[in-house]
């Protein structure tokens, strides 16, 4: 791609740097307008700066990635309401022989969760409960944290529906489900071994405390432990303050005053309350089916974007209620976040300057050697710690993918794999990584009575030698 004209390339770098400074500091004084609504001055300022035409911005938003990660949001929605987190958590607990193998737990728990739900979902339901399993263990919060954090970020490599990322990646690059997970499988287990062991190393003398007189077993559910749910997002970290337990009391009792009041019937349109005081088990069974059928559908091969969002609409449908609580909880500010980094990225990579930095790269970072192989996943390290590893997706992803294909077809695949494990073990290396580390960080600080901050420097001191470590344990196994 030709440099642009001087002064577009000025202006285009000017946007992008906007677009990074509020990604990154999202409450930057100058500024403080959070990563949503800077994302979309990033891409607005592309089009004022003429880099892209209005219908040009409009052709970079992806929109088969916003309809997946919209559908994976609803889902995880559902499930979080039919208590799989629940059952999860009790696996934390149940016939637990100490705190070396609650920290293995919580990375196995942590991991599959995330493979499954996202990472960043995983970290904000699953947190809390992990900080009050230390707290009443009278154990160290500091390595159960870090356990969840880190095993969340690897756990999520395994499938396209992990994290935002992948989600791009698998749009983009083509790679079905079922290749994706078969590809990188392996090196997301070996390192989530590596990662537990390095966490039992580094942290053993702190692990050994003796627990306290008051052990117990905290009870996942809403009277021990209240979780409110709210899906991951990269664009900012909240909770929300809709309590679906709460909500179905309400309803019951809005029901039970009608009956009381000598209605005859309760008709169906209000009768929700009918599979939540009758029929959950079975509720929360069809939401099962639906989430495994979405999940071997995607082995299949079947479209993701179209897979996630008929069952999120089976889902719904089930529900047999109005879908806006639900809805309500879908990160709404992260989809806003991808629209506009879509255009910005979009209008940067028209600067020219991305095409220009390959181009001096590329003869060092063949995918065919060694040394290539570490040029690369050292830049994809660097830049997902820099710019945010989905941007990194999207300025790397195509440029790798088009200098393997022309070494062997078979090579595209694993730049892409490549890309993926990389960029997301990346999110590791610092508190500012991922967004996930950022949920188990503030969702652990604000733990009424039981609060912990984790440091930037306490989760450097581990985040640094595991980032090395699983990242070049992975590039070892991810196959072609």
């Amino acid at each position: 791609m030709a440099m642009a004209a001087y002064v577009k390339l000025i202006l285009g770098s000017v946007a992008f740097s906007i677009f990074w400074v509020l990604a990154v500091f999202p409450t930057v004084p100058l500024l403080p307008i959070g990563r949503a609504a800077g994302s979309l001055l990033g891409g607005i300022l592309m089009v004022i700066f003429q880099i892209l035409t209005v219908d040009q911005a409009y052709q970079a938003i992806d929109l088969s990635i916003l309809v997946l990660l919209f559908g994976t949001m609803v889902v995880s929605g559902y499930l979080e309401r039919a208590d799989a987190f629940k059952y999860l958590g009790k696996l934390l607990t149940w016939k637990s022989k100490g705190a070396k193998d609650l920290i293995c737990r919580i990375c196995l728990i942590s991991a599959i969760s995330s493979a499954l739900f996202t990472n960043d979902t995983s970290c904000m339901v699953l947190t809390e409960f992990v900080l009050k399993i230390a707290r009443q263990n009278n154990l160290p919060p500091q390595p159960f944290l870090l356990a969840l954090a880190s095993s969340a970020n690897i756990g999520s490599t395994a499938t396209p529906i992990g994290n935002p990322q992948n989600l791009v990646i698998a749009t983009q690059s083509g790679v079905s489900f079922g290749e994706f997970l078969i590809g990188i499988l392996p090196a997301t287990v070996l390192g989530l071994v590596c990662n537990a062991l390095l966490l039992i190393f580094m942290y053993g003398d702190l692990l050994s405390v003796k627990k306290g007189p008051q052990d117990s077993t905290v009870a996942f559910n809403g009277d021990g432990v209240d979780h409110q749910f709210s899906p991951a997002t990269m664009s900012h970290v909240e909770t929300t303050n809709v309590d679906s337990v709460h909500h179905h009391e309400s309803l019951r009792n809005r029901v039970n005053s009608k009956q009381a009041m000598g209605a005859a019937e309760v008709p169906w349109s209000l009768n929700g309350a009918y599979w939540d005081h009758r029929n959950q088990k079975l509720w929360k069974s069809c939401v099962y089916i639906v989430v495994v059928g979405m999940l071997v559908s995607l082995l299949m091969g079947f479209n993701m974007s179209g897979t996630a969002i008929t069952a999120a609409l089976a889902l719904m449908i089930l529900d047999f209620k109005d879908a806006v609580p639900c809805l309500e909880k879908v990160s709404y500010s992260l989809l806003i976040f991808f629209c506009g980094m879509f255009v910005t990225v979009q209008g940067f990579n028209k600067t020219g300057i991305p095409s220009a930095l390959w181009e001096l790269m590329e003869p060092y970072a063949k995918i065919d050697e060694i040394s290539g192989i570490a040029v690369l996943a050292l830049v994809i390290l660097v830049l997902s710690n820099l710019v945010s590893n989905v941007p990194t997706v999207l300025l790397l992803g195509a440029r790798m993918a088009a200098s393997a294909a022309l070494i062997s077809t078979a090579y595209e695949k694993k730049a892409w794999l490549i890309l993926a494990w990389v960029s997301t073990v990346a999110g590791n290396l610092s508190l500012l990584g991922s967004a996930a580390n950022l949920i188990v960080c503030e969702q652990a600080s604000r733990v009424p009575d039981l609060g912990y901050t984790l440091t930037f420097w306490n989760h450097l001191k581990f985040g640094v030698p595991s980032t090395l470590l699983v990242t070049a344990i992975g590039l070892l196994l991810l196959k072609s």
